[in-house]
């Protein structure tokens, strides 16, 4: 009898996640905490039952990086999902969950960088930084590649849209 639970059983943990951008459309990545091997990501959290997916983002946001002082430029079209290694599952969530179902936002930081605080109740990241796509889908866990790669596709007309305008002209 396998301790971990069957993976294919269990429900998707409904999560929102944000693209926050800043003045030059580069994106916010944390640093994980919790994780003993270097890994990058852009804010995240549950969704809690009866909330708007829009609410759990600034929620989120605020209790992740200290500051909600953002304006939500654009929702993703679809829920994306991914799965956590067999090897995570059981571990992650108290095992009720085989992964997560996000609904991401795209949000453009209105503050300055000092705004920014991870020294929350309940930190998630131990530092961060403004990164290019690129540069962020190199340091992100590989299971989280593909729905990165299609958020930044769905949000590529906001991402880096200042600097765009700088180039031009």
């Amino acid at each position: 009898m396998s301790r971990n639970p069957t993976p294919l059983k269990l429900p998707y943990r409904p999560c929102a996640g944000m693209v926050v951008l800043n003045s030059e459309g580069k994106v916010f990545a944390g640093k994980r905490i919790d994780r003993s091997l270097e890994a990058w990501q852009m804010p995240q959290g549950g969704i809690e039952e009866n909330e708007e997916p829009r609410a759990a983002a600034l929620r989120e946001l605020e209790e992740e990086i200290g500051t909600k002082n953002v304006e939500i430029l654009r929702e993703h079209r679809e829920w994306l999902a991914y799965d956590l290694p067999e090897n995570l599952i059981g571990l992650k969530w108290k095992g009720r969950y085989r992964g997560q179902t996000q609904k991401w936002f795209a949000m453009r930081f209105l503050g300055s960088d000092h705004e920014i605080n991870l020294e929350t109740s309940h930190p998630e990241f131990s530092e961060w930084r403004w990164l290019g796509a690129t540069e962020l889908l190199a340091k992100i866990v590989i299971f989280k590649r593909p729905i990165y790669k299609k958020i930044f596709a769905a949000f590529d007309d906001l991402m880096g849209a200042s600097q765009k305008q700088k180039d031009r002209g």
